[in-house]
């Protein structure tokens, strides 16, 4: 029997193994996204005010499950502050967790991460100048741009970095992963130092912002912000089911992804530009909050496995109930303060990263 005769007679099988793991992979996605259900009902009545879940959800549904049931003073908490927390939560959970699986993907990469690779540093970078300098130095691109000047400025600064980070990768349309992650360690103290820098002129005022915007929270969310920061974050997201393929067809090498008909030179300047965009969006407007780009992508693999048609828009999901869960635990664990949400993150990431390490150090070739 010739070869191409006894791959054919396996391909019925691939198909069926194929088939499968879709619908396991559908299946996985339909309870993820009843989990942030579930989640961000919880989240929505979780607080200071002593409001069920029925009668938050009735009040907020209009003429649903006892809607006199809040006072005035309940309403304003969870239309004023809990609501727009709840949305800015889940919009940067997201954009963090599919951020990272679109670097993974694209750098082929299991420990690509904004943070890890400097983005989140220039996003810092950027947002922190517009903090200090925004009232002299940068006070024309403030008035010109009013609330939207610190996320555009983080966006930029993200930017930045993930355009440095490529010309310095690539070299005749071959990227160096050990190039991109020394590249990014590198670019990501650079942008320490000179943040240091502005810390050091920054006044007490600005001190004691930027210390606790450094490490992420989500208590100063507003509709404001969230307006401000959501139609950056949701056109990145929109646009990364349009690359799964493209990313499918990368993971076997730009060459062969290039003769399958994906544009590989367009596919790695949308990923770029959709990564900067949502991670510095979600820097500016959250601060410091690491290891969810790198965990979430890591976890689903090893639930539904690589194919991005299921792993981006799962990774959407779990990166947005993970970020709720975290918040709950922040203004629980140590109520009636609040833990900055980057130190729930960090002390949650960080152990699984050392993990990811140790099960590939292997095959590193740093």
């Amino acid at each position: 029997m010739s070869d191409q005769a006894v791959v054919g007679s396996f391909a019925p099988y691939a198909a069926q193994r194929a088939g499968e793991r879709g619908a396991r992979a559908r299946l996985a996605i339909a309870g993820l996204a009843l989990l942030l259900c579930v989640t961000a009902a919880i989240s929505l009545a979780s607080g200071a005010s002593d409001a069920s879940v029925l009668s938050v959800l009735g009040q907020w549904m209009k003429g649903g499950v006892n809607a006199d049931a809040l006072s005035l003073r309940d309403r304003v908490i969870i239309h004023d502050i809990r609501l727009p927390r709840l949305v800015l939560g889940m919009l940067v959970g997201a954009s963090l967790a599919v951020s990272g699986a679109v670097m993974q993907g694209l750098f082929r990469n299991p420990l690509a991460d904004p943070g890890i690779v400097g983005v989140s540093s220039g996003a810092s970078l950027g947002a922190v100048s517009m903090i200090v300098l925004g009232g002299t130095s940068l006070a024309p691109f403030t008035s010109l741009f009013g609330n939207h000047a610190l996320p555009l400025a983080a966006f930029m600064g993200g930017l930045l970095v993930m355009f440095v980070l490529y010309r310095v990768a690539t070299r005749g349309g071959q990227t160096s992963v050990a190039t991109l992650l020394l590249a990014g360690i590198a670019i990501g103290a650079l942008a320490g130092a000179l943040t240091g820098m502005l810390v050091f002129m920054a006044d007490d005022s600005q001190l004691r912002d930027m210390t606790f915007w450094q490490l992420g929270s989500l208590a100063g969310a507003t509709w404001s912000k969230v307006a401000a920061v959501a139609p950056v974050m949701i056109a990145a997201l929109a646009a990364a089911p349009f690359m799964a393929r493209g990313l499918n067809a990368l993971a076997l090498g730009e060459a062969t992804a290039f003769h399958l008909g994906v544009p590989v030179q367009r596919l790695k300047y949308v990923a770029i530009v959709a990564t900067a965009a949502a991670t510095g969006a979600a820097v500016a407007v959250s601060g410091g909050i690491g290891f969810v780009g790198i965990v979430v992508p890591h976890l689903l693999r090893l639930l539904i496995g690589p194919d991005n048609r299921y792993l981006l828009p799962a990774s959407a999901l779990l990166g947005a109930t993970l970020l709720l869960l975290a918040d709950a635990l922040s203004r629980t664990i140590v109520a009636p303060a609040e833990l900055p949400i980057g130190i729930v993150t960090a002390a949650a990431g960080a152990p699984f990263f050392l993990w990811i390490l140790l099960r590939r150090r292997g095959m590193l070739d740093l």
